[in-house]
């Protein structure tokens, strides 16, 4: 783990490496991951000129596409239309399109750029799909949802930032997301089924009002596994009534809280 005074040694072009670890408000920060600490902090690149964030943004997404984060051009040209610096608090915009999680508040952080490109593009999200997110935390995720689908569902188990996330996201014109406050584990039954469902904390068993709640022809994006373990982000998709499951690619994500934790 790197400490601030160390950081604030390194070069910043250290910092763009990939990180697939995800984090996302309604999980607690996971001791061992990326802490707030390991963030430059404010002030240690200061810049002489404004920064000039949709260069930055380009620059993030070219080196998401040569990592092969991200080739879908739909999900591309949503994270260039998302101003992932307005989803970050003010002391942390400068380095808002590095790819890594940032923090946002309430000890949670916003995720790594590329893994939200990974499961946005893994949902294969089509213009007239109703999504359901659960883990909103400052709202980034929703609003790269909010460009591909008809509406974007997003629950938050911190009302605090389901709060701001409904401000920042109604300020921005996204009016095809709803926010609220509540326990994820339990879905928003009275919109399902859903086209599809991204969830951004780790379950340790997949939650079976999710899977219920899933369309048929659904995808749902989901990490799976123990905190500290090993976990795996899985695909999942509705045929037939059955859901089938597929190991994607191995992960680091936060716990999911609330009644996941009573299974």
């Amino acid at each position: 783990m790197l400490r601030s005074s160390k950081v604030t040694a390194i070069a910043v072009s250290a910092i763009l490496a990939v990180i697939l670890i995800a984090f996302a408000g309604g999980c607690k920060p996971e001791e061992g991951n990326i802490p707030p600490e390991a963030v430059p902090p404010p002030g240690s690149a200061a810049q002489e000129e404004p920064p000039d964030y949709e260069q930055m943004r380009s620059d993030m997404v070219e080196l998401l596409k040569r990592q092969r984060m991200v080739e879908s051009a739909p999900v591309i040209e949503a994270m260039m239309a998302t101003p992932r610096h307005l989803f970050v608090p003010d002391e942390y915009r400068q380095w808002a399109y590095f790819d890594t999680p940032l923090p946002i508040g309430e000890d949670q952080t916003i995720s790594a750029p590329g893994i939200v490109a990974k499961m946005t593009e893994l949902l294969e999200p089509k213009p007239e799909d109703i999504v359901l997110e659960i883990g909103t935390g400052s709202g980034y995720q929703a609003a790269v949802l909010a460009h591909l689908v008809k509406h974007v569902y997003t629950i938050e188990i911190l009302c605090t930032l389901a709060d701001s996330a409904r401000d920042r996201l109604a300020a921005l014109g996204y009016d095809n997301v709803t926010v609220r406050c509540g326990d994820g584990y339990l879905g928003w039954p009275d919109h399902a089924p859903f086209d599809g469902i991204i969830v951004t904390c780790a379950p340790e068993e997949i939650p079976q009002p999710l899977q219920d709640q899933l369309k048929e022809g659904g995808r749902m994006v989901i990490p799976v596994g123990p905190e500290g373990g090993a976990q795996e982000l899985y695909l999942l998709e509705k045929q037939e009534g059955v859901v089938k499951k597929s190991a994607v690619l191995p992960v680091i994500f936060v716990p999911m809280t609330g009644e996941a934790q009573q299974h």
